[in-house]
C-alpha cells in the first residue's frame, strides 16, 4: 500500500480499499471488522467541517471576507503581501487549501497588472513628451535611454513582484490548514490514528486543544515566511515596499480595482448571512464543548459527556442545519394573482443541495481516510506495530527533541514527492510504536510530524496550492525549490520550539501517559 500511494499506480482511495480484500483473505482481520474502520467520528468530523466549506464556497462568503480585508491592508507592495498571505491562510483554515489559492491568485494577479499598467502609462507618457519636444537633437537620446532603462527595471520589479505574490499565496494555504483540526486531511488523520491505537487517551486531541497549540504555530510561521519571501523577492528597503511616505495614483487605481470587485458582490444576502451565522456557531460550539481549562457545555449538561458528543456530533447537526434553514426569506404578499399566490406557497430553496455537495465533496478522502484506520488496526492486531517498536527500542539512547527534529525532517522530504494524506497514514503508526517502544509521549512524535507533511513548499506537484501557482507561467522550478527549501527549514523549526515550549506545558510531553502504555497485540 506505501508503493501504491507514493506512485500512484492506481487511485490512491483504491489502494486505501486493499485491506477490505487482502484483511480478510490473509486471515488477519475479519471483513466485519475492516469495514467499520471506514466510517469512524474522524471521518464525520471531516464530512461536517466540508459541508460548512462548500457552503462559504457556494454563497461566495470567502471572497467577500477577502476583499474585506484587502481594502483595509492596502496596495503598497510588503503591506499587499501580508495582507494576501493573512487572509488565504485564515480562508485555509475552514476551507480547502486548493479553493482558497485558486480564489486569491486571479485578485492577486489583478490588483499588479493594474499596479504595473499605471506605471507603464505614466513612463510612456514622459516618453512621448521627449519626442514632441520642438527642439529634439540627436543629443536628446540621453533622455530616452533612462526611460528605456526605467521600463526594464519596472518589468523586472513586477516579475519579481508577481513570483512573489503567486508564491506568497500557496505557501501560506498551506500553513494556514495546519492551524485548526479541519484545515487538512492529516490533522484529521492524527486524530484518528490517536484514537484507535490509543482509546483511553480522554480526547487528547480535539478542536480547542489543537487549536491553542497549532494557531500560534501557524502566526510565528507566517510572520518568518513573509520576511523570507519579502527579503527574497522585494529586497529590504522598507520605503520603497511599505510606500512610507509616498502617494501615487497607481495605488489609487489598483485600490480601485478591488474596491469595483467588491461593489460587484453588493450587499450581504440572505444567505450569506445565514451560513456566516451557522459557521461563527459551529466554532463557538467546537471551541467550548472542551476547552480543557474549565468544562465545556458537554460536561456542564449533566446529561452528557465528552465521550458521547463529540466535534464530529457538533460538526454534522451545524452542517445539517444547511439543507434546512432557507436561502431568502419568504415572501408575503396583498396583491391576489395567479402567478403571486403559486410564488407565495412555494417555498424558497434552502442554503445547500445534495446535487452541490455531490459535485463538491472529495469522496476519495474519506476512503483514504478510512484505508489509513484500516491499516493501523491491521498493524496492531497482527503485532507489526509491536515488532516495529521493539526494533526502534535503540532510539531511547538519542535525547527527544534530536529525535523529534530528524523525524520532521524526514516527514518534510518525503512530502514533497507523496501526497501529505498518505505521508501521514504511512508514518503515524510506525511513530506511534516508536513512541511507546521508548516510553516516549506519542504526541511528541506524532503532532510535528504531522503538521509537517502540509510542509511541501519546493515542488510544483507537491501540493494542488503549489500546482495552481506554478500554473500562471511566471515561475520557474527553481525559484520554488530556492523559496520553498528556506520555508521548509523554517518551518521545522518553528514547530519543533513550539512543541519544546507551549506544547510541553499544553499537552504534557514531557511525561509518558498511562494512556500510552499499550501492551496488547499478539501475532
Amino acid at each position: 500500500m506505501a508503493l501504491y500511494w507514493c506512485t500512484e499506480c492506481i487511485p490512491l482511495a483504491v489502494t486505501a480499499l486493499l485491506p477490505v480484500i487482502l484483511f480478510p483473505m490473509m486471515g488477519i482481520m475479519e471483513s466485519g471488522e475492516v469495514c467499520v474502520q471506514y466510517l469512524k467520528d474522524s471521518n464525520m468530523l471531516f464530512i461536517g467541517g466540508l459541508l460548512v466549506a462548500i457552503a462559504v464556497e457556494h454563497w461566495n462568503l470567502h471572497k467577500r471576507i477577502a476583499l474585506r480585508v484587502l481594502l483595509i491592508v492596502g496596495v503598497k507592495p510588503a503591506l499587499l503581501m501580508m495582507g494576501f498571505m493573512g487572509t488565504t491562510a485564515f480562508l485555509s483554515m475552514w476551507i480547502s487549501n486548493t479553493a482558497s489559492t485558486a480564489m486569491m491568485l486571479p485578485i492577486a494577479h489583478a490588483v499588479l497588472q493594474q499596479l504595473k499598467r499605471t506605471e507603464q502609462e505614466a513612463d510612456e507618457k514622459e516618453l512621448q513628451g521627449v519626442h514632441d519636444n520642438q527642439g529634439f537633437e540627436m543629443g536628446d537620446l540621453q533622455d530616452i535611454k533612462p526611460c528605456k532603462r526605467r521600463k526594464l527595471k519596472r518589468e523586472q520589479k513586477y516579475l519579481n513582484l508577481s513570483k512573489g505574490m503567486s508564491l506568497c499565496v500557496c505557501y501560506s494555504a498551506s500553513i494556514g490548514g495546519t492551524a485548526t483540526l479541519t484545515g487538512t486531511t492529516p490533522n484529521l488523520i492524527l486524530k484518528g490514528q490517536v484514537d484507535e491505537l490509543f482509546p483511553g487517551n480522554n480526547g487528547v486531541i480535539n478542536f480547542a486543544s489543537w487549536f491553542g497549540f497549532s494557531f500560534p504555530n501557524m502566526l510565528l510561521m507566517l510572520i518568518l515566511s513573509w520576511i523570507w519571501l519579502q527579503f527574497m523577492f522585494l529586497g529590504l528597503n522598507f520605503k520603497k515596499s511599505f510606500g512610507c511616505g509616498t502617494k501615487n495614483s497607481g495605488d489609487k487605481e489598483a485600490y480601485q480595482v478591488m474596491k469595483d470587485e467588491y461593489k460587484r458582490l453588493g450587499s450581504m444576502s440572505f444567505a450569506e448571512g445565514s451560513v456566516l451565522t451557522i459557521f461563527v456557531l459551529l466554532v463557538a460550539l467546537w471551541f467550548t464543548r472542551e476547552p480543557g481549562f474549565m468544562p465545556g457545555w458537554a460536561t456542564v449538561t449533566g446529561v452528557l459527556s465528552c465521550r458521547f458528543v463529540t466535534d464530529g456530533t457538533v460538526a454534522i447537526f451545524m452542517s445539517t442545519l444547511f439543507f434546512i434553514l432557507p436561502s431568502k426569506l419568504p415572501r408575503f404578499s396583498c396583491s391576489r394573482s395567479a402567478d403571486s399566490d403559486e410564488d407565495s406557497l412555494k417555498a424558497p430553496p434552502a442554503l445547500l443541495n445534495w446535487e452541490v455537495v455531490h459535485e463538491r465533496m472529495p469522496w476519495s478522502i474519506i476512503l483514504l481516510l478510512g484505508g489509513g484506520y484500516a491499516l493501523a488496526r491491521g498493524s496492531e492486531t497482527s503485532g507489526l506495530s509491536l515488532w516495529l517498536g521493539n526494533s526502534l527500542a535503540p532510539l531511547k539512547e538519542i535525547p527527544p527533541f534530536a529525535i523529534s527534529l530528524l523525524l520532521c525532517l524526514l516527514v518534510g522530504t518525503f512530502t514533497e514527492c507523496s501526497s501529505n494524506t498518505a505521508t501521514t497514514t504511512l508514518f503515524l503508526p510506525i511513530l506511534a510504536s516508536m513512541a511507546t517502544a521508548i516510553e516516549l509521549h506519542p504526541l511528541y512524535v506524532m503532532l510535528p510530524c504531522t503538521i509537517c507533511a502540509s510542509l511541501a513548499f519546493m515542488l510544483p506537484v507537491a501540493t494542488p496550492p503549489n500546482a495552481i501557482a506554478f500554473s500562471y507561467g511566471n515561475l520557474k522550478v527553481m525559484d520554488m525549490a530556492k523559496a520553498g527549501f528556506m520555508l521548509n527549514i523554517i518551518g521545522v523549526l518553528c514547530i519543533n520550539f513550539a512543541l519544546n515550549t507551549w506544547g510541553v506545558a499544553m499537552f504534557q510531553l514531557d511525561t509518558f501517559p498511562a494512556w500510552a502504555n499499550v501492551t496488547t497485540g499478539s501475532p
